[in-house]
């Protein structure tokens, strides 16, 4: 399956890079090259492509803004912040705002591709740098089972209730009651939302989240 990919950023290099970047790539096809908010709000509610590459800030809307339109109208694009700022107040809105991915522009084209290929999946990329600026770090008491925790961490990368019954040797019925109990247990209504209070209380690490590609990776024996 071929991923379409919007970019929308206001400097022309970072847009032609990208632009070339995905025409060369096999798997992915290029949707728009847009330069503001307004502008990629606009395509994506008409086009509805695979991924919204979103500069953070730019004229018209900033890419938070749009990720949180796209959350809010329940459109399936998927955003990846691609931006210059790892500073904490960057990061905890744009994943706040229903982002799947940030990511650096100083990071590889490779770690970019991974980053798209796991939030098509279902996953969340966070780019390696920002790994000191999620969260306050204060304490919280434990609250999952080790269970709860190892399914929170399998979903977060994209892997489905039913590959995750099969690994752990257990029903889907029990993987998606492990997931309640989570949602419940921190006040949330999602597995987006779940992950960002692991990461901002440590119960689960970015590193964590980064490594392991593949459920054997991801998830040891039964």
């Amino acid at each position: 399956m071929t991923i379409s990919i919007l970019i929308a950023d206001d400097h022309p290099l970072t847009r032609s890079g990208l632009a070339e970047w995905i025409k060369r790539n096999e798997n992915f096809s290029l949707t728009a090259e847009v330069e503001d908010g307004t502008e990629a709000w606009r395509v994506i509610r008409e086009e509805r492509p695979d991924i919204a590459l979103l500069d953070i800030q730019m004229p018209g809307e900033s890419g938070i803004s749009v990720a949180q339109r796209i959350k809010d109208a329940s459109i399936p694009t998927r955003p990846i912040m691609l931006t210059s700022f790892n500073a904490q107040p960057y990061v905890m809105a744009s994943l706040r705002a229903g982002a799947k991915g940030f990511v650096l522009k100083t990071t590889a084209v490779r770690e970019l591709e991974i980053a798209v290929k796991q939030v098509m999946r279902g996953g969340f990329y966070l780019d390696s740098q920002v790994a000191g600026v999620i969260g306050d770090r204060e304490s919280m008491p434990e609250t999952l089972s080790a269970r709860e925790r190892e399914v929170l961490l399998v979903t977060s990368k994209g892997f489905s209730i039913k590959e995750i019954a099969m690994k752990l040797c257990i029903t889907e019925r029990t993987v998606q009651a492990h997931l309640t109990s989570v949602y419940s247990k921190f006040g949330c209504r999602g597995k987006g939302e779940a992950l960002l209070v692991a990461l901002k209380y440590g119960i689960i690490t970015l590193e964590e989240l980064l490594e392991g590609t593949s459920l054997d990776e991801a998830i040891g024996p039964c």
